[in-house]
């Protein structure tokens, strides 16, 4: 089995690029999505997060999101102390995940910060879907209905594409112009191609 990493800015596409792979038969673990249902279930995060912040962080079992938000919003300490107990929760989650998918020739995770997170030593091979700057502010405030500026501080605080592109075993291109179903697919042939050996 070939597990393989999804990675990409905010507004690159790289949820688009994750449909395409679950459309030609490659499950996807989404990373952020079960972070953040593992978040509101796990008893380790809950207690943890109990421990760091106080009780009133989980409201009758609830977790309330705006006040985890606003401790780490503006601190980085207090985010890495968050992730530091988030990640190994969601890193035993994809383990058991891909048990589930065992039969499965390739098998895909697909995380923002699939390298910030340390998700990439989980998996064998990364692509990061590469978009240009402008078209990812643009498609990022017309999705989340929010500014130029609020984007930029969003980009600002991630790795930057060159340093994922440089990072990453394959790059798709999104800019409108190159095929996506085409990247997905020549990639997708080289896996099983790597799979055999």
């Amino acid at each position: 089995m070939i597990k393989l990493g999804i990675t990409g800015g905010i507004g690159s596409g790289k949820s688009t690029v994750s449909e395409l792979f679950t459309l030609l038969d490659i499950p996807v673990y989404i990373a952020d999505k079960e972070s953040k249902r593992l978040t509101e279930t796990s008893v380790v995060i809950k207690e943890q997060l109990i421990a760091l912040f106080g009780e009133d962080l989980y409201q009758d079992g609830i977790l309330n999101k705006a006040l985890l938000a606003s401790y780490i919003f503006s601190d980085k300490e207090k985010l890495e102390k968050v992730n530091r107990i988030i990640h190994p929760v969601v890193g035993n989650d994809f383990n058991e995940w891909i048990e589930l998918n065992k039969t499965s020739e390739i098998v895909a995770q697909e995380a923002a910060i699939l390298f910030e997170s340390g998700f990439d030593k989980l998996v064998d091979k990364v692509v990061v879907v590469y978009t240009p700057l402008e078209m990812r502010i643009s498609r990022t405030m017309q999705r989340d209905g929010v500014s130029r500026e609020k984007v930029l501080e969003r980009i600002e605080n991630q790795m930057s594409d060159e340093k994922k592109v440089e990072l990453s075993d394959f790059v798709i291109v999104n800019d409108g112009m190159l095929s996506l179903i085409e990247q997905v697919l020549e990639i997708i042939n080289k896996l099983k191609e790597l799979a055999k050996e």
